[in-house]
């Protein structure tokens, strides 16, 4: 029995990202994932603070092409301060 692909791309894949809750995070989180999808406009991204507000969660609909370009996007993210988890 052979592993096959657990995810069939090219396809829309949503990632959260949770970080401090400062000022722009959102175009941040933007403007990095948009050098990987072109396509990525502001109506894809949700965003939440925390119940105290220190934090937020940021999720964008993402157009994923291979394993690479989210391994690449993931690793750009998570190379912000204050970015802390990429999921």
């Amino acid at each position: 029995m052979t592993d096959g692909p657990k995810i069939t791309f090219p396809c829309d894949y949503p990632i959260k990202v949770i970080a401090d809750g400062v000022e722009g995070l959102s175009d941040l989180v933007l403007n990095i994932a948009s050098e990987y999808d072109e396509s990525l406009t502001a109506d894809k991204l949700s965003e939440r603070q925390s119940r105290e507000g220190n934090y937020r969660s940021i999720t964008i609909r993402f157009r994923a092409t291979g394993e690479d370009q989210l391994a690449s996007l993931f690793s750009d993210l998570k190379k912000q301060d204050v970015i802390r988890m990429v999921l």
